[in-house]
């Protein structure tokens, strides 16, 4: 498994040197990248690169890595594919989390590029908000792994994503049983406004609510991965 170091020194005469930025030690965590010289704003400086491997591959590569190492250098591409830049990988790899960071990751057919969303003067480190997904299989203190060491006034403290409000799962439901109780009324109104009608209509009016509660859509709403980092090892 390769280390931060060791990446750090397979660097050499391996790639080509970045026109925006250079990696040296970062004061956020390990190696970091730092500008070269003014980076202004909407700036694509670099691709995200590596070995491309299915999520089966990734999980399998890393499952026997120490619980507690935090690094990654594993990208999620799309619901297919993770980019693993420790094989083959370019110093966009050092870049380092943060929470209200000046740059972001944006995807397009499968790849990865770096962006950066603020104008960044010639010294400042460079970093982006890696969004690693939540798993139900985390422990209770995987918030401490990930611990996030960015210094921003708005860190939340982690680099996995925020987890969901309780409150919002509570209005979520209340929300829901309203809607529910409301149809149910809206129901009940219905029939009693069916029933004053003759048989004909009646029997005519039953068989079209049939055959509109049969047209029910399905919302089956999937999250795509898109320019997130995958829990992993570097």
């Amino acid at each position: 498994m390769a280390k931060a170091t060791a990446g750090a020194k397979q660097r050499t005469g391996r790639q080509p040197k970045n026109e925006w930025f250079i990696v040296r030690n970062s004061p956020v965590h390990g190696y970091g990248c730092f500008a070269r010289k003014f980076i202004p704003k909407k700036t694509r400086i670099a691709e995200y690169v590596g070995e491309r491997l299915s999520h089966k591959e990734a999980d399998k590569r890393y499952e026997d890595a120490d619980p507690d190492d935090n690094h990654t250098f594993l990208f999620i591409a799309d619901r297919k594919t993770v980019i693993d830049a420790t094989r083959g990988g370019n110093d966009s790899r050092f870049i380092n989390h943060s929470c209200d960071g000046n740059c972001t990751s944006e995807t397009e057919k499968g790849r990865v590029f770096i962006e950066t969303i603020k104008d960044i003067q010639k010294g400042e480190e460079l970093g982006y908000d890696y969004q690693i997904p939540r798993d139900k299989e985390d422990p209770p203190d995987v918030d401490k792994t990930y611990a996030c060491r960015c210094g921003s006034p708005k860190c939340r403290g982690s680099m996995l994503w925020p987890p969901m409000k309780k409150k919002a799962k509570k209005k979520a439901g209340k929300k829901a049983k309203q809607a529910k109780s409301a149809a149910k009324s809206k129901k009940t109104a219905s029939k009693t406004k069916a029933k004053t009608r003759t048989r004909t209509k009646s029997k005519s009016k039953s068989k079209s609510k049939s055959k509109s509660k049969s047209k029910v859509t399905k919302a089956a709403k999937k999250s795509g991965a898109r320019g997130t980092r995958k829990a992993g090892k570097r």
